[in-house]
């Protein structure tokens, strides 16, 4: 394997509604990086695009995928399942392609306790405030007050695995943010180091969201 051919993986998590998703777009889309399109057995939104934003599949075919071990990595998350194409990614890789994950922390920890002959580099996004998290559920999820309240809870659990990743940012300023990302990733690319983020202020914005 070459590392100066093949492509780089990067992970982004965070807990719903952070605004990951939109920040893995920019990348994608100034970076030209291949987003990853997961396998998932949740109902699309209005808005989402068969094989544009995820792959619709039954659950009953996304048990076949996990037998037939089609999946890189794959967890279940709000009562549904999702998983990403092993085959599909690894040839991108290979064929030099930087791909982008749009995934949870279970799937993360999965890809990174995989020997997987790649350089990684994981991002955790964190939102603001719990009180900008929370408009930011409500108003995705304007139908059902009740899913947004739901994933308030998870957002406690979730938080707590920012530890396990090699940058960590805080999403005030999409911009800003995205600026940041970018700086971190252009680094990486070219030095293949990780830049040390400020653990300390991480640590205080984090007591601040969980308290």
């Amino acid at each position: 394997m070459s590392l100066k051919t093949d492509g780089t993986i990067f992970i982004f998590s965070s807990p719903s509604g952070a605004g990951k998703t939109t920040l893995v777009n920019l990348v994608s889309k100034n970076k030209k990086f291949t987003t990853s399109i997961s396998h998932t057995t949740r109902k699309p939104r209005s808005n989402e695009i068969d094989g544009k934003d995820y792959h619709f599949v039954s659950e009953n075919k996304f048990q076949d995928l996990i037998k037939a071990d089609q999946f890189l990595e794959y967890a279940k998350v709000f009562s549904n399942f999702y998983g990403t194409s092993k085959k599909l990614v690894l040839e991108k890789l290979k064929s030099g392609e930087n791909v982008l994950f749009d995934i949870d922390w279970q799937g993360s920890k999965q890809i990174k306790d995989q020997t997987i002959n790649f350089n990684i580099l994981s991002f955790f996004v964190l939102p603001p405030s719990k009180e900008i998290l929370y408009q930011r559920l409500s108003n995705r999820d304007m139908k059902d007050k009740l899913i947004a309240s739901e994933r308030m809870k998870d957002f406690y659990k979730d938080v707590k695995h920012w530890i396990d990743y090699d940058s960590v940012v805080i999403n005030d300023d999409l911009q800003k943010c995205y600026n940041q990302i970018s700086k971190i990733i252009d680094n990486f690319l070219l030095y293949k180091k990780k830049i040390p983020y400020n653990r300390l202020m991480i640590e205080k914005h984090i007591r601040k969201l969980i308290s």
